[in-house]
């Protein structure tokens, strides 16, 4: 459905991980084929998730 943007993310972690969700894509490794967006959407929002627990923490 949204391929090109899926992201995956763990929660409950004491840190933020996100990762894209199409995979790690070594079928189409070094052929120029490469889409990035999901890989752009999964560190946009891990930089998200970060500004928001500083958020969160400064408030206490």
């Amino acid at each position: 459905m949204a391929f090109d943007r899926a992201v995956n993310t763990t929660i409950g972690l004491p840190f933020v991980r996100t990762s894209p969700d199409h995979g790690t894509a070594f079928d189409i490794a070094g052929r120029g084929l490469a889409d990035p967006s999901s890989m752009v959407a999964a560190i946009q929002l891990g930089a998200q998730l970060v500004k928001h627990r500083q958020m969160q923490t400064e408030a206490k």
